[in-house]
């Protein structure tokens, strides 16, 4: 971890999220969203279902063309039917509608709930939305006199804006037939605001919109825990703000931008792969105009012999080439932007575990906001340990622990603050007691010996 511990203040960025009626998310659910996001608990608990509607989201929104409502079988999350993420409990009757929500800062919230129709499939079928000034709820079936009365103030604002519009133009004689309306357009996944000119027929946005919300979902890194085969090369791809889809794809081109106009974060990912033990030294090599091959030290430390040293990622461990797409996402994202790390302790020695807490720690403090799902107990050790030592405020730290009710199946989260030493109190369940128990079990078998 850096010397540099100070948190920089970070006020835009995701800050919660929440979701109901979606797989074993049946009753609503949220988590807080910190500068450093731990979701933990044990496998199929739900720790992906309160992150997968939001990844419905941005592959809606990333989409070259509009796709309806949502996009189900994209890059980031894929399903064939809607009856596979809407919930259903034994015994009870299937949920026909489900909500996810989003809120960025302290003032501004979106929430949409989609609805199955029976005839055109998946539809927005309300959305709130908030931003500090404004609030409202929007359904698709609205009357311009129902918008209205739903959004006074903006209604007003346009509505003299409109007269003095009128006023102004001498071409335009003052007659009963030039009217302002309002109705609701679906755009994508979001409904927004449109006013209408009577009776040219022309339409504007009122700047009632989801935009805000939406270029965070853009910019949202997901890093999935399948990140692929090393390659012997990589496709060239832009290297912009937001990356569509998964964040794999865009490591090598990175790597190469960084050699020749970051060099600094080239030099910060060389010493996080050192320190993870994996390599000294990693190097993009074009190769024609399209495609691009990484090279990595052959060895961690010791010995280096310079560009003789250096191998294909193809030809060493899985642990270099899963790990690149984490340390790269975590290096490239900007303060206020959202990283989604899905196991990013994969593939990884324990040691190697328990240095990626100081990786996370630093994008953290940075104002990057991580959000990792793991199921490694030394990398969560190894958080506590920074905060115990006073390298990390527990400020910046959000623990969220997720199980399946024995009853139904539903999910429940439990979320837990850091205190100054790095403690969280119980959790429904802790990784040091299955570690513990664990360790008796192997300590009782020395004891009794071979059953016979």
């Amino acid at each position: 971890m850096s010397e540099d511990h100070e948190p920089k203040p970070v006020e835009y960025g995701i800050s919660k999220l929440a979701a109901a009626g979606f797989k074993s998310i049946v009753r609503a659910q949220a988590i807080e969203i910190r500068p450093l996001t731990i979701l933990a608990g044990a496998n199929s608990s739900g720790k992906s279902s309160i992150i997968q509607p939001i990844l419905l989201l941005k592959q809606t929104l990333d989409a070259t063309y509009d796709p309806g409502p949502l996009l189900l079988e994209g890059p980031n999350v894929t399903f064939t039917s809607a009856s596979q993420f809407f919930s259903c409990i034994a015994n009870r009757q299937c949920c026909e509608t489900f909500e996810t929500s989003i809120r960025i800062g302290s003032d501004i919230g979106l929430a949409l709930i989609f609805k199955r129709d029976p005839e055109r499939g998946i539809q927005v079928h309300e959305m709130s939305f908030s931003d500090g000034r404004t609030s409202g709820r929007l359904r698709p079936e609205m009357t311009s006199a129902e918008i209205e009365a739903a959004f006074p103030s903006m209604a007003k604002r346009w509505h003299q804006f409109f007269a003095l519009y009128r006023r102004g133009s001498s071409r335009r004689k003052r007659q009963p037939e030039h009217l302002l309306t309002f109705r609701i357009r679906r755009n994508r996944c979001f409904l927004e605001v449109l006013r209408r000119h009577e009776p040219s027929g022309s339409e504007f946005g009122v700047g009632l919109s989801a935009e805000s919300v939406g270029s965070q979902i853009r910019r949202l890194i997901h890093v999935s825990g399948l990140r692929g085969n090393p390659e012997r090369t990589y496709p060239v791809t832009g290297v912009g703000a937001a990356f569509p889809g998964t964040f794999e794809k865009y490591v090598a081109s990175l790597i190469a931008h960084w050699q020749t106009d970051k060099k600094d974060k080239l030099e910060a990912l060389d010493r996080a792969l050192d320190s993870f033990g994996l390599t000294y030294r990693i190097v993009a090599a074009p190769v024609a105009e399209t495609r691009v091959e990484l090279r990595v030290g052959r060895l961690a430390h010791g010995k280096r012999e310079g560009e003789n040293d250096l191998v294909s990622v193809a030809d060493v461990g899985f642990g270099i080439s899963q790990t690149l797409p984490v340390l790269v996402a975590l290096l490239v994202a900007e303060p206020g932007q959202a990283v989604y790390l899905e196991e990013p302790e994969i593939h990884l020695h324990p040691r190697a575990q328990s240095q990626m807490a100081g990786v996370l720690a630093d994008a953290a403090v940075r104002g990057v906001r991580v959000i990792a799902e793991t199921h490694s107990s030394i990398l969560l050790r190894a958080i506590q340990t920074l905060v115990a030592s006073g390298k990390l405020s527990p400020e910046l730290v959000k623990l969220h622990w997720f199980t399946r009710k024995p009853e139904d199946g539903s999910t429940e989260i439990h979320s837990a603050d850091l205190d100054k030493q790095g403690a969280f109190g119980d959790w429904p369940e802790d990784f040091d007691e299955v570690a513990l128990e664990t360790e008796k079990q192997y300590l009782d078998a020395i004891e009794t010996g071979p059953r016979s």
